[in-house]
């Protein structure tokens, strides 16, 4: 019982709760800028691909 109120008091838990937060939020930007980053390369690569085969007469 003594264990539970001490970690309950003590200042690290909470600072690795809030450590866990902070790598969560950078996880969720990372995955939103790779996200966007491929959705655009696969718009980019698409149009390549359409206008070369346009131009080969397809």
């Amino acid at each position: 019982m003594r264990n539970i109120i001490r970690l309950m008091r003590s200042t690290r838990a909470a600072t690795a709760v809030e450590y866990g937060l902070i790598l969560a939020l950078i996880f969720m930007a990372a995955l939103g800028a790779m996200t966007a980053v491929g959705e655009s390369a696969i718009a980019m690569w698409t149009n390549v691909s359409d206008t070369t085969a346009d131009a080969i007469g397809r």
